[in-house]
């Protein structure tokens, strides 16, 4: 039963990227926000230091406490307030709320109740903010004698208080500062270009840690496939060789004993039998040795040497099907780390079975040359070739393209060569034969 498997990639790729996006977006907003009030809170604190300075020194608290409109005294004071730099408007109020001077003469005397600011300030607050100027949307009526053009501006209003710190009115003022909105709109963007690039770092560098811990995971369940399946074919093959073999052993005897009593020219479904029985043996010893785990004791393999011995064993074969064997093992090549034996059964495996894919007539060539830290052990035939359909199933257990296979020569190769150190891949396409190299690691000196 086909069961989809959770792709932690694809989900992280979705769920990583919008919540770091919302955790940068957040960030960056706050920040921004937090550099914006600070910078503006110091501009004002500046100016409102400035400002008390002036009203101690003039003496001019007293005329806030009486609400006198038009004193000189305030005038004086006030006029260097109105000539800063980038001052729009400056007003001072009494504590009726009553406009008592103005750089705008026309709101000398009037009160203004809907300004919370102002209430805030005759409370003993500091308080600054930023804002916009729209003359056909006007939230307060104070600002509908401001000029058309003023646009941006920061809304200043801190309270005055006289020499014993008692709050006796307060001080309105509207700034245009360029330098400083400008200097804000630079630390914002450099607050935004920042988040982005975190973002898309910690993004890349989670994505990429997931990617990785997904690709374990996967390999990890593919192993555990494995296992399990090589623990079923070892339970298979073990009841198989119990079941099986004595019952075989008993009909090639009986057969063998009908090739010593019958006539020749009878004795061929005697061989027949035998020939199936040794068919089944050699299935019973491949299912044995792929399941049984590949021992760790590995030495230094010469593999001139077996190269030699596996083209005798086969010479003969290769004559009677008339295919043309051949090596190549170059000159000075070290000996590689293996186990002889093992090493031999998957040259074997591999020379059966490109013999099965040419039938009769063509060529194999066995090919051994030095690859940087390895040494690469190749078969080549000029057979059939694989479709890419059949490539990719190759090493899977019990896949076979041979019609009296059992599909477990290849994977019990790929076992051995990978517990060797080593790797094994295979090339190959529909008409243009097969090539299977077969990478093994240089032996441990000393």
């Amino acid at each position: 039963m086909h069961q989809n498997h959770f792709n932690f990639s694809r989900w992280f790729a979705l769920v990583g990227l919008l919540s770091i996006a919302f955790i940068s977006v957040t960030s960056a907003f706050l920040l921004s926000r937090f550099l914006t009030d600070r910078m503006l809170r110091q501009e004002a604190v500046l100016t409102m230091e400035f400002i008390h300075s002036l009203v101690l020194v003039e003496r001019a608290a007293e005329y806030f406490r009486a609400g006198q409109t038009g004193a000189p005294e305030v005038s004086s004071t006030f006029h260097h307030v109105a000539n800063m730099p980038d001052v729009i408007r400056a007003s001072a109020h009494s504590l009726e709320r009553q406009v008592i001077w103005s750089s705008d003469p026309a709101i000398v005397g009037r009160a203004f109740r809907d300004n919370p600011e102002l209430e805030r300030a005759l409370a003993g607050d500091l308080v600054v903010h930023e804002d916009t100027h729209d003359h056909e949307h006007t939230e307060k009526s104070e600002h509908a004698s401001l000029d058309r053009e003023t646009g941006y501006f920061v809304e200043i209003y801190f309270p005055v208080r006289d020499p014993t710190g008692r709050v006796v009115g307060a001080v309105e003022l509207y700034k245009s500062p360029r330098a400083l909105y400008e200097a804000i709109q630079a630390g914002k963007q450099a607050v935004w270009i920042g988040a982005v690039l975190g973002g898309l770092f910690l993004y890349a560098a989670l994505f990429g840690l997931t990617r990785r811990a997904d690709n374990l995971i996967r390999h990890q369940q593919a192993q555990l496939v494995r296992n399990e399946t090589l623990a079923a074919i070892g339970e298979m093959g073990s009841a198989v060789a119990h079941g099986i073999r004595n019952p075989l052993a008993s009909i090639r005897s009986s057969a063998e004993l009908s090739l010593e009593l019958c006539p020749p020219e009878q004795t061929e479904p005697a061989r027949d039998i035998i020939a199936e029985v040794d068919r089944m043996e050699h299935w019973v010893r491949e299912l044995l040795s792929y399941a049984k785990p590949v021992a760790g004791d590995f030495q230094p393999v010469a593999l001139g040497g077996l190269v030699d011995r596996m083209l005798a064993d086969f010479g003969r074969e290769a004559a009677r099907r008339n295919i043309a064997l051949s090596a190549h093992v170059a000159a000075d090549l070290p000996p590689v780390q293996a186990d002889g034996l093992l090493l031999g059964q998957v040259l074997g495996s591999l020379l059966a079975n490109a013999f099965e894919a040419l039938g009769k007539a063509g060529h194999i060539q066995v090919l051994v040359e030095r690859a940087e830290r390895q040494v690469r052990l190749s078969v080549v035939d000029d057979g059939p070739g694989l479709s890419a359909e059949q490539l990719a199933r190759v090493f899977k257990p019990f896949y076979t393209t041979k019609p009296k296979g059992l599909g477990v020569g290849l994977p019990l190769a790929k076992r051995i060569v990978e517990r060797f150190g080593g790797s094994i891949q295979i090339a190959s396409q529909p008409g243009q034969g097969t090539r299977v190299d077969l990478l093994l690691p240089l032996a441990k000196e000393g």
